[in-house]
């Protein structure tokens, strides 16, 4: 700005010295160096600014008693902004007037009803500074490490290695967020394979979210390549940076108020987390240590048993949309298919499978559900035993027989339906209406309503309750059908009941 002004003020001088005919060119070359429009060169060439000197012998309009003034009512509205002072200025010198607590000057009075809230805040700058310590708000350590981590949307995935995972937090609150702590869920998938990690944190708290992130990454039979977060503060931490920088994961962040950025995730979150522990309120160790070993038993579970279908390819033809999957498979199956995974992994994760019993680890998560629907509605779990494997096992084939196999999305019993949501538009009108029906029993619907409209247009102007009269006549006509046969299976039984000849 500096420059800038000397500028200004070396060119202004020559362009108000210089003729009509050479100003054009002045402005050529000035526009030409500064970049501004044609008519602002005119008016800041054409005005002469005033020095330094001219500047400090000018008289101010707002003197250092309207600046004390100010100031003192700024600390008697509370040290709000000049915008909000400037609106209060009236009535607050009326009442502090009124009260004794301030006698102005008329000068000033006059001043202070003129001045602008610019004005204002400039007077406060000074009073503000030294109201805070010289010390300036600041964000906080979270808002800078936001600015640093990349976004990455849905469109940016492509088609990424193994080992790129989003993450995510699932709340156990119950529906209420407000009444203590509650366990959350740390739920990692992979983008290229569908490997799922859940991990059960006591509390949301960085550390605890740092500690479960190095707990699934050494047990992951492939290397964590990157996390893609959303931008919960939780995970804009310094552990959760530091966790990236010793093992050289990439981090990335999703778009705020974007979920579609994170579906994997978001689908696993529904699909295994709720789909296994549903929406009930755990809390406690106690709880997290239940649904801890669900989590243990689930991971070899769905990663090694349960295949899910991944999208090949997408085409949309106006409003239709056509998808393309690849067939079903497990994410162990996918992982022994990539090429970036190792030889020597892979033989691991085949002895691994070797030993796993799918029977045995379903059991697992039935008998970890019902500790966890115990938690979730009486705050304690039933007495857990071992697992009967054979008992388990031959109640397979029967089980659906009780309904829902996870108790925790048990159905609540509902009372039926049998009361009216609103009045009969043909309560009074139906004896005419069955009169009709008896008389032409294969009338339709709607010209028994052109008959009404007919006979009372008051109460039947338009054909709005034809939908309703339809509904009426079907059930009257299935009540007939039913007496029909009702009587001639009757008049059959009299038939076969009477004493032959």
């Amino acid at each position: 700005m500096g420059t800038r002004r000397e500028l200004i003020e070396a060119v202004g001088r020559r362009y108000r010295a210089s003729p009509a005919s050479e100003r054009s060119q002045i402005l050529d070359e000035f526009v030409c160096v500064t970049g501004c429009h044609r008519k602002h060169a005119i008016r800041v060439l054409s005005r002469k600014h005033e020095t330094k000197a001219e500047r400090a012998s000018r008289q101010r309009v707002y003197d250092q008693p309207v600046e004390d003034a100010v100031t003192l009512l700024w600390e008697a509205a509370d040290r709000i902004c000049g915008k909000r002072l400037k609106a209060l200025l009236p009535t607050l010198i009326e009442a502090m007037g009124r009260h004794g607590h301030l006698d102005l000057e008329p000068q000033i009075a006059e001043k202070l009803a003129s001045i602008s809230a610019a004005t204002i805040d400039r007077m406060l700058i000074t009073p503000r500074e030294k109201a805070s310590n010289g010390r300036r708000r600041r964000s906080g350590v979270g808002s800078a490490i936001r600015k640093s981590v990349p976004v990455r949307t849905f469109a940016d995935w492509k088609d990424p290695a193994v080992g790129f995972f989003e993450v995510d937090m699932v709340e156990h609150c119950g529906g209420s967020k407000l009444d203590g702590n509650f366990v959350h869920s740390l739920v990692l998938t992979d983008i290229a394979t569908g490997w799922t990690e859940c991990v059960a944190l006591l509390i949301r708290e960085q550390s605890r979210i740092a500690a479960g992130m190095r707990e699934v990454r050494n047990a992951l039979p492939f290397a964590m390549l990157g996390i893609d977060t959303d931008n919960d503060s939780a995970f804009m931490t310094q552990p959760i940076l530091d966790f990236c920088l010793e093992g050289g994961v990439e981090w990335t962040r999703s778009r705020a108020y974007k979920k579609n950025d994170q579906a994997w995730v978001e689908q696993k979150n529904g699909a295994i987390v709720r789909r296994l522990v549903g929406y009930g309120r755990l809390s406690g160790p106690r709880a997290r240590a239940a649904l801890a070993r669900l989590y243990e038993a689930s991971r070899l579970y769905v990663n090694f048993f349960q295949p899910s279908f991944k999208l090949k390819s997408k085409q949309r033809d106006g409003a239709q949309v056509r998808k393309l999957y690849y067939p079903p498979a497990t994410p162990y199956q996918r992982v022994l298919a990539s090429e970036a995974v190792g030889a020597e992994s892979k033989a691991k994760l085949g002895e691994q499978f070797q030993t796993l019993d799918p029977v045995e680890l379903l059991g697992r998560i039935r008998q970890a559900q019902r500790e966890l629907a115990g938690f979730a509605e009486h705050g304690e779990a039933p007495a857990a035993g071992p697992v009967d494997l054979n008992a388990f096992l031959a109640g397979l084939s029967s089980a659906w027989k009780g309904g829902e196999a996870r108790p925790t999305h048990r159905k609540k019993a509902t009372k039926a339906h049998w009361w009216r949501a609103r009045s009969d538009p043909f309560e009074q009108t139906w004896p005419l209406v069955q009169q009709w029906l008896e008389a032409q029993p294969h009338v339709t619907g709607k010209e028994l309503m052109r008959r009404l409209h007919v006979a009372m247009p008051e109460h039947y102007a338009t054909m709005a309750q034809l939908r309703t009269l339809q509904r009426r006549v079907k059930a009257w006509r299935t009540e007939q059908a039913r007496q029909v046969v009702m009587r001639a299976i009757a008049v059959q039984a009299e038939g076969a009941a009477a004493p032959s000849a």
